[in-house]
């Protein structure tokens, strides 16, 4: 039976080379995104290419209609979901404390609250039939004390982890994927300035997918692509936090 995966932020960045690479790969797939002209392209141009079934659904994971639209595709026992890759998200350009908190809710519960409903619905249906697999997005910022992003994408490391450790008996394996700066539209759709970010801490998005998926085949927990962004995820956890913080300040 062919597998299927499920990738939401899948118009662009690197939830679309997810869905290319995994399409290319001969998996079928569920794309979540708001957009549904978008979503519809991508799905016909994957299925002409691929030869893959490519379902759409149109969702603001933000919301609870939205998150629930995705779960429904998560649970739906006739057309299992072997795969999930929790990738949708945002940031805002401003440092918490001068930003809207309505802006920070909203976050909130895209980076948070929305990848921890689609876990519980994939975790639930999955040990159910033998297991499966979760990627979730983070950032290595997670590492760094970097405002209310770097603690989304830290509380979704901590989960990470430990899911990998206490589902691996229902042979569920989890994946927190810790990227660096990567040449998407997720900066520019926010605003942020990324003008002092050297051109060395780039990275491209099929690179980052590359080393994701060779690292969950290698069961890797935590996956942190390239070499530079490992060292430097290393020396987040050991420096005086106080030059991690100001470091890390960069790309805003």
């Amino acid at each position: 039976m062919t597998r299927r995966a499920l990738v939401t932020g899948a118009t662009s960045g690197i939830g679309n080379a997810f869905a290319r690479e995994l399409a290319k790969r001969g998996l079928d797939l569920v794309i979540v995104a708001r957009t549904t002209d978008q979503l519809e392209a991508i799905a016909a141009e994957l299925r002409s290419k691929h030869g893959v079934e490519v379902d759409v659904v149109t969702a603001d994971l933000a919301t609870l209609a939205g998150m629930q639209a995705a779960a429904n595709a998560l649970t739906d026992s006739a057309r299992p979901v072997d795969l999930l890759v929790n990738n949708a998200g945002a940031s805002l350009a401003g440092w918490f404390g001068t930003t809207d908190i309505a802006d920070e809710d909203y976050q909130l519960d895209l980076l948070v609250r929305a990848p921890m409903h689609l876990m519980d619905a994939a975790i639930k249906t999955m040990a159910g039939r033998g297991g499966g697999e979760i990627i979730n997005v983070a950032s290595v910022a997670a590492f760094t004390p970097r405002g209310a992003y770097s603690a989304h994408k830290a509380w979704l490391l901590n989960l990470s982890r430990w899911a990998d450790i206490h589902y691996d008996d229902v042979n569920i394996s989890v994946q927190a994927l810790c990227p660096g700066f990567v040449r998407t539209e997720f900066h520019p759709r926010g605003q942020m300035d990324v003008s002092g970010v050297p051109k060395w801490m780039w990275l491209k998005a099929d690179k980052v997918v590359a080393a994701s998926l060779r690292d969950l085949d290698r069961d890797k927990p935590v996956s942190i692509p390239s070499f530079r962004y490992k060292v430097l995820a290393g020396l987040a956890q050991y420096l005086p936090k106080t030059l991690v913080t100001r470091m890390a300040k960069r790309g805003r």
